[in-house]
């Protein structure tokens, strides 16, 4: 029944701040989510993807875990969009999945990270109806994977407007933020609402006590880091020095970086700073270079983070770390294949998609 609602459910109220009671089963749960990501694509598939075009790439996924979410839907979509759909699909059954086989507290923090998909869906809503993207083009970025149901989020991409989508969500924690929203000021909207997923994830953490909350919220710290190295690096490259433009953009409770230190200084002495922490040995090769461009950076960040998430899985086998793991390399899978997908789409040397790759 939880998936039938998770797909086709009604408009979602104001999210409980109750916590979810029971034990959580770990070996269950982490037995299952092992197997799952024996199934993620090897890295060996990558190259070859790139030597094929749009429709030979979707047969091959077609033989894949992807195969139901291909064949369901090859008879609406084709090409790229067929991919996308897929993929957006399969990764909103693949985190359902996750939610099935967990209970308890383990339940919850996977609840709670999951949430981050209707921030991504908001946003999307509101960049297509701000640029008048039509609704077909605004559902295939969309991604129920959250607390969103594929049926209201449809619903939302078939409204006229951007101030219908933000009245529809008047039952929602986001509202307060996006009545601020003017049709100007985005990219402000956009910054605030990663914060307040942060701030949330914070507080359904609290002052973690157990080994299992210890464990999460040094994962979230690491991945605070990493997004915020990331929007350093690109301020850093155009140019901006200002404490009081940078600030704002920062998201608070990272697990290493300080970046009220990091953010008055000018690039040569940014980059001397990273020098010092656990961050330099994935970039150094690229951060001081005048002609390394910001995605290599941030692609060097994203392999850090899968990797570390890795070598935590290894350390704490029992605990939600592997699945936190399985997450956000089963996220990456997909954002491989859409930069793939798109890239051939639009006719891209197949190097420079190579370069939009994390492969691990």
């Amino acid at each position: 029944m939880r998936l039938l609602e998770r797909l086709w459910g009604k408009k979602p109220s104001r999210k409980s701040d109750k916590k979810k009671k029971g034990t959580s089963n770990y070996a269950y749960a982490v037995t299952r989510v092992r197997a799952m990501k024996s199934k993620l694509l090897p890295k060996e598939t990558y190259p070859r993807l790139l030597n094929m075009g749009i429709d030979e790439i979707t047969r091959f996924i077609q033989e894949s875990e992807y195969k139901n979410d291909i064949d369901e839907l090859a008879m609406k979509y084709s090409g790229g969009d067929l991919a996308e759909h897929a993929l957006n699909r399969n990764l909103a059954l693949t985190y359902d999945k996750l939610l099935r086989i967990t209970s308890g507290e383990l339940n919850y923090l996977i609840t709670a990270y999951l949430m981050r998909y209707d921030i991504w869906n908001v946003k999307t809503l509101l960049r297509g109806k701000l640029y008048n993207a039509s609704v077909e083009d605004i559902l295939e970025s969309l991604i129920s994977a959250g607390e969103f149901t594929y049926t209201f989020l449809s619903e939302l991409a078939a409204k006229p407007t951007y101030q219908e989508v933000i009245d529809a969500l008047k039952e929602t924690d986001y509202y307060p933020l996006l009545q601020e929203f003017d049709g100007t000021n985005l990219a402000y909207i956009e910054n605030e609402l990663d914060k307040m997923y942060y701030s949330s994830l914070f507080a359904v953490i609290g002052k973690p006590r157990s080994k299992d909350r210890k464990l999460y919220a040094r994962f979230i710290k690491l991945e605070v880091d990493v997004k915020n190295l990331g929007t350093l690096f690109r301020l850093k490259k155009a140019g901006v020095e200002k404490s009081d433009e940078i600030m704002p953009l920062m998201i608070e409770g990272g697990l290493e970086l300080k970046p009220e230190k990091l953010a008055p200084l000018p690039y040569e002495q940014f980059i001397d700073e990273l020098r010092k922490t656990q961050y330099w040995d994935a970039i150094s090769s690229v951060a001081g270079l005048e002609t390394a461009s910001l995605t290599t950076v941030e692609s060097r960040l994203t392999r850090f983070y899968l990797e570390s998430a890795t070598t935590y899985s290894h350390v704490s086998p029992i605990s939600i770390v592997p699945i936190m793991d399985y997450i956000i390399h089963k996220n990456n899978e997909v954002n491989n294949l859409r930069i793939i997908f798109r890239g051939k789409e639009a006719g891209l040397d197949d190097m420079l998609i190579k370069d939009q790759l994390v492969v691990i």
